[in-house]
């Protein structure tokens, strides 16, 4: 996880390192004394620590102290969805090693996986990577995806990880109700999606493994060339809509990049800059899925805006409420007028105003 910073354990989230170290003596066949932690600084809402120990590093990822929703937070869903994958495809996520749903161990359930080297480049424009490779890295990308999708949850342990219909409504219904819970004011464009996306939901529904949060910075790329050597931060995964992923890793195409932390590609010039178009990368997606085409893209593209919009939203009433997690929470939530604005004129326009 290079250009990721690593920092002395917080306060909040320290933890009996010795216990640790005692548990995992009994369960890594390469642990050795001494064992240093520390932990990943960012916005994870599961706290994650770089462990070494005998040469070897491991990451571990554990639910946050405190008081949370029995069903925020799942890490054994997590380390479920890794270890199956890990085990029955040739999908690049890290080897999981260790889960321990002992909450008296070091106060929470947590997993182990291995360290995967190399770079996390997380803005679509890609400048730390060369011009000529940009192409090549949004297309590994892509077709990680597709193979992604064209898993067969059931043919590997995991028919069961989420209900097989009505992932959009029920996405609908919970981001709906999370942004009531955090409305700090009136965004007349959330209201209005409130109101338009139950009436157009996809009527074709599909089901594969949905990652929830498949964007550049959730993936490692090998240090020397355009490949991706592991999926992170599966805590938003379940069974779901293929097509909801596909739209959230080109919402980038959709928004601005003057806001700065919005990642977004337009006023870029994609070709100069050697970035493929949206249209390239969804015709890249469908060869690699076997599809004709993509039905209703418009209508996944305003989800997907209206799903970050609630999830903005609520970073920005936990900042008011002097309990973010994050410095700059209150900068990022006034971002989340702007992602619903562009989500209601997606709507509005139909499928011509999403490409």
């Amino acid at each position: 996880m290079s250009q990721v910073e690593l920092i002395d354990v917080l306060p909040a989230h320290r933890f009996d390192e010795a216990a640790l170290a005692c548990y995992l003596r009994d369960h890594l066949p390469d642990m050795q004394a001494p064992l240093v932690v520390r932990q990943f600084q960012g916005g994870q809402s599961n706290p994650t620590f770089l462990l070494e120990t005998g040469g070897r590093r491991y990451v571990l990822r554990k639910k946050p102290p405190g008081k949370i929703l029995p069903s925020a937070h799942m890490v054994e869903r997590e380390y479920r969805v890794i270890r199956a994958l890990g085990e029955h495809t040739e999908l690049p996520v890290p080897i999981a090693r260790v889960l321990c749903e002992d909450a008296g161990l070091i106060g929470t359930p947590f997993y182990v996986m291995d360290y995967v080297e190399g770079r996390v480049l997380s803005h679509p424009a890609l400048q730390p990577a060369a011009r000529e490779e940009r192409r090549a890295i949004h297309v590994a990308a892509i077709d990680t995806l597709a193979a992604l999708h064209r898993v067969d949850p059931a043919a590997i342990g995991l028919g069961d990880y989420g209900k097989s219909q009505g992932y959009v409504a029920r996405q609908v219904k919970r981001w709906s109700g999370q942004y009531e819970a955090s409305r700090t004011g009136d965004l007349p464009a959330m209201e209005a999606l409130m109101r338009w996306l139950p009436d157009h939901v996809p009527a074709h529904d599909e089901t594969a493994i949905a990652h929830g949060d498949f964007r550049l910075g959730n993936l490692i790329l090998a240090n020397d060339r355009p490949q991706v050597r592991a999926i992170l931060d599966w805590e938003l995964s379940t069974l779901g809509h293929p097509l909801s992923d596909l739209a959230y890793y080109c919402l980038p195409y959709h928004l601005p990049a003057e806001y700065e932390g919005m990642r977004g590609l337009i006023g870029i010039d994609l070709a100069a800059e050697g970035i493929p178009s949206e249209s390239e990368l969804l015709e890249r997606y469908c060869q690699q899925t076997g599809r004709a085409g993509l039905e209703d893209w418009h209508v996944f593209v305003a989800f997907s805006l209206f799903r970050l919009a609630a999830i903005v939203q609520g970073v920005y009433a936990r900042a008011l409420q002097g309990n973010a997690s994050n410095a700059d929470a209150l900068e990022v939530g006034q971002r989340a007028g702007v992602l619903a604005e562009t989500g209601w004129r997606i709507a509005q326009q139909g499928a011509e105003g999403a490409r």
